[in-house]
């Protein structure tokens, strides 16, 4: 029996494991052009060490234009047509969210890089879908724990009017609340996504007097923001706490205009020497003549993390696959991470601490690795949070 099986066995180690991407490259190539180029370099380096058990890893790669509309539409395609084993990527949190609910669907596996909406795992979890970057709820805690330090009071909040931003001022407002009882939002607004109006909306936060700011902006409305503000004055003495600002894809862009002194998470690429991020960031110098951005980070990361489910198991069963998910521990470039088997969230960490000019550029300065583990509620929580955990 087993002489007659092994021809079929060598023929299934040789093809090629396909895995499908769904991302919104032409809408979002700030990060996502990064990403692409880290996803390929983490996949030429499982190849060159022999794959999964002597298969290759192959990724169809496919652009949403950050519809949710296209990437069902496209993860029919990659599931039907392309034959993937998996389904993974995903930028934009209403695209994300579309994606997992195609995953529950069709009874796929979903790795999500990097849509930050806590509903994803919480609310709208549900058993095919899990998420590598830490989560709006966890970056949010991780700059209440700052904010709370402020002597400041009387907040305002800026952040894009879906899922994303909705999520993240949800939960700083109510963090913060409970670290702080006494302070007070005085104004929120909600520009739509890549459409700020960002004189209006510096005018408004401005005419609501708040001692400090609460900013989830990204891409050009932030760059149009930061300008803006500048320009009219609304930063000067307000502090200002960002979500994912001290970011290069998103710092670079300013220039000398990046705003000083601000509290964020971000990535300070040039300053991170350890035994997990120095090799990759040379690794990627080396590959592409470019430093790495934090969208490198997890595109290598969601590969390794791929491969490393797929050493695992055996088998590309999608329900093995999900089980072999659950609990899944792998060595990210940030540092040991887990997937968490009760709401499917990793335990990437993010990086926070204030920005700063040098050489005429934004970096960070004063920067910690917040451990993605320390910053998600208790399983009693996560209960309520997901119904189905």
């Amino acid at each position: 029996m087993a002489a007659l099986a092994a021809p079929g066995l060598a023929r299934a180690q040789g093809e090629a494991i396909r895995i499908g991407e769904i991302n919104s490259y032409t809408a979002q190539p700030a990060f996502l052009q990064p990403y692409r180029n880290a996803w390929l370099l983490a996949q030429e380096q499982v190849n060159a060490a022999g794959g999964i058990n002597g298969r290759r890893l192959e990724t169809v790669f496919r652009d949403d234009a950050g519809r949710p509309e296209d990437a069902v539409r496209l993860a029919g395609e990659l599931v039907n047509a392309e034959k993937v084993s998996l389904l993974a990527g995903g930028f934009l949190s209403n695209v994300g969210l579309a994606l997992a609910d195609f995953a529950n669907q069709n009874k796929r596996l979903f790795v999500a890089s990097e849509p930050l909406t806590d509903a994803l795992v919480w609310s709208r979890g549900n058993k095919y879908t899990f998420r590598l970057r830490a989560s709006t709820y966890m970056q949010s805690a991780m700059l209440v724990e700052e904010a709370a330090k402020l002597p400041a009071k009387r907040w305002a909040t800026v952040a894009p009017n879906y899922e994303y931003g909705q999520s993240a001022v949800r939960w700083f407002k109510e963090l913060l609340s409970r670290a702080k009882p006494d302070v007070e939002f005085v104004a929120e607004q909600f520009p739509a996504l890549g459409r700020i109006d960002a004189g209006a909306t510096v005018q408004a936060l401005a005419a609501a007097n708040p001692e400090a700011i609460f900013n989830v902006t990204f891409g050009a409305d932030l760059t149009n923001f930061v300008r803006q503000g500048s320009t009219r004055g609304l930063f000067e003495r307000r502090r200002v706490v960002s979500l994912l600002t001290g970011e290069p894809e998103y710092l670079d862009p300013l220039g000398d205009e990046a705003p000083e002194d601000w509290i964020v998470t971000g990535y300070p690429w040039e300053q991170i020497d350890t035994p997990s991020h120095t090799p990759f960031r040379e690794a990627y110098r080396r590959r592409w003549n470019d430093y790495p951005r934090l969208g490198s980070v997890v595109g290598y990361d969601t590969v390794m993390a791929i491969a490393a489910l797929l050493r695992k198991t055996p088998t590309l069963e999608t329900e093995a696959l999900v089980e072999a998910m659950s609990g899944l521990k792998f060595q990210s470039v940030l540092g040991p991470v887990e997937f968490r088997a009760i709401d499917h969230q990793s335990t990437m960490g993010a990086f926070v601490g204030r920005t700063v000019l040098k050489n005429g550029k934004g970096s960070m300065a004063d920067w910690r690795y917040a451990d993605g583990k320390d910053y998600l509620p208790s399983d009693d929580v996560v209960r309520t949070l997901r119904p189905q955990a």
